[in-house]
């Protein structure tokens, strides 16, 4: 099939972008993870609000606030969005952004799983396989770490359901993320200024610099949407289905080589049992979708 080339390079440009979100947040690791995520919410509402602005989009997203059906599934959304912010922001500057990169090299996997259990999706065989490897990889390292990966399968499960929520509001990436940022607007900017009474609140205090990168964290959060949104209309899904490992790829090499987090040889073997089974899985997908074009092929 062929595709836009400005649509790939929006695509690597998205999982580049959310690749290296490590190095963001580390250079904020003074700042409590939740007076971060607190200003993830604020600054990214604002900056999208103003996106509809300058696009002359106002008035959609004033019909999106009336419609109750849409409203209640993204405030169910977006506590699910905001518990996976904290947990990945928390686990990048406590030093485990090996383990959370592995929850998202698993999310694919479990949300075929989720798809099977609540939405009564059917998985083939190979699927199967590569499901049953990942959890033998998962295991594998509950053994070696001496605990369960709390952390990826937090960040697996929390973004797993998010994606599964979000499926049954027929909105773009671009309008959902600013109704969920818009839901919790005001709770978020109540705890920053409950936190500021206190003496507690970084922003304007931890520096300059520190409090640009906090309002910075809307733009941050989202120019890689808009960059993903551009390349899903321009590149297959396939394509798309293969970049976004990217992202787990270069925040796992970002915390063994940048930031020198511990990486055994043993954890190698779980961690690899989990990559195998992704390539099973992308390997029977993508022959699964040549398949379907063969037989629409034919039938037309």
């Amino acid at each position: 099939m062929r595709y836009d080339r400005r649509g790939l390079v929006y695509g690597v440009a998205a999982y580049v972008i959310w690749g290296v979100s490590p190095v963001y947040w580390k250079l904020l690791k003074q700042v409590p993870a939740t007076q971060l995520i607190g200003h993830r919410l604020i600054w990214s509402f604002l900056f999208l609000v103003g996106l509809f602005g300058v696009t002359g989009r106002l008035r959609r997203l004033r019909s999106l606030w009336r419609n109750r059906r849409v409203v209640a599934v993204y405030t169910v959304a977006a506590f699910i969005l905001a518990g996976n912010w904290l947990i990945y922001v928390w686990a990048v500057n406590a030093g485990f952004i090996v383990e959370a990169s592995l929850g998202y090299f698993i999310n694919p996997l479990l949300s075929v799983l989720l798809g099977m259990v609540v939405l009564r999706e059917r998985l083939r065989p190979w699927q199967w396989a590569a499901v049953g490897l990942a959890a033998l990889g998962v295991g594998y390292l509950t053994v070696t770490y001496g605990r369960l990966p709390w952390i990826a399968l937090a960040l697996a499960g929390t973004f797993s359901v998010y994606g599964l929520v979000t499926k049954v509001a027929p909105l773009d990436a671009l309008e959902g993320l600013t109704l969920e940022t818009g839901v919790l607007f005001v709770p978020a900017l109540a705890f920053l200024a409950w936190a500021d009474a206190r003496g507690s609140g970084a922003f304007l205090r931890a520096g300059a610099w520190p409090s640009l990168l906090m309002a910075g964290a809307g733009a941050f959060t989202a120019v890689p949407l808009l960059f993903f949104g551009a390349s899903a209309r321009r590149v297959p899904l396939s394509v798309v289905g293969v970049l976004q490992y990217l992202a787990p790829t270069l925040q796992f090499l970002i915390g063994v080589l940048v930031y020198r987090e511990p990486f055994s040889a043993s954890q190698l073997a779980g961690y690899g049992a989990v990559w195998v089974a992704l390539l099973i899985f992308w390997a029977d997908g993508w022959r699964a979708s040549r398949v379907r074009g063969e037989e629409l092929a034919l039938s037309g």
